[in-house]
């Protein structure tokens, strides 16, 4: 077993299931939290995450398959995908991606799920399809400012990590997402990210 990743929430391991390679992600203990709370956290939170992103399919994104739960261990053993990070695509391929991005994200305000850590790391370019990965912070809801916070992130990572095309990515992203919501909602979401812009602890992303 390797360890690919440390997150806050979790590492992630490459290992094999079947013979076939596959990814573990388990949840860190966290010291400073009562012991009994921190067991009904960390398993609440790997229940739902399996479970969302099995639920997600029945609505077309595609998620790594779910092999097995472990809500003792607070460990998932999932289907890896092989392909490209959305992070290391570059021209056309990564306005493309973020386009379909925005459909994604759109399907699932749509259905009632927040993904809540939209970054193009969390993305995966394999056989010409995008894939969805890390629902650890998803939530169920249907709250504008939620959807919202949703895009203001996407848009942030996208200033920071894409810098010189942010403006072209952000409009492929919204147009994706428009065509998955529909025009009402979209103006609901897009302004309230402009609320959420305007309050003191956000900089706005031009």
């Amino acid at each position: 077993m390797k360890l690919l990743k440390k997150g806050a929430e979790g590492d992630i391991f490459l290992t094999k299931h079947e013979n076939v390679l596959a990814i573990l992600k388990t949840r860190k203990k966290k010291q400073y939290r009562n012991q009994i709370l921190d067991d009904k956290i960390r398993t609440g939170r790997t229940i739902r995450e399996s479970t969302v992103m099995s639920e997600v399919k029945e609505f077309g994104v595609r998620t790594p398959l779910i092999y097995q739960v472990d809500p003792t261990d607070c460990a998932i053993l999932m289907q890896r995908i092989k392909g490209s990070v959305v992070r290391d695509l570059s021209g056309k391929k990564l306005v493309s991606a973020c386009r379909e991005i925005g459909k994604i994200t759109g399907t699932l305000h749509k259905n009632g799920i927040m993904h809540g850590d939209l970054t193009t790391s969390n993305f995966i370019l394999s056989g010409g399809k995008i894939y969805t990965i890390d629902f650890g912070l998803s939530q169920r809801t249907t709250r504008i400012e939620d959807h919202a916070v949703d895009l203001r992130l996407f848009k942030e990572i996208l200033n920071s990590a894409h810098v010189g095309m942010m403006k072209t990515l952000w409009s492929s992203f919204l147009s994706g997402y428009r065509s998955a919501v529909g025009p009402v909602r979209y103006g609901q979401i897009l302004n309230h990210v402009s609320v959420i812009e305007g309050r003191g602890r956000y900089a706005q992303v031009v």
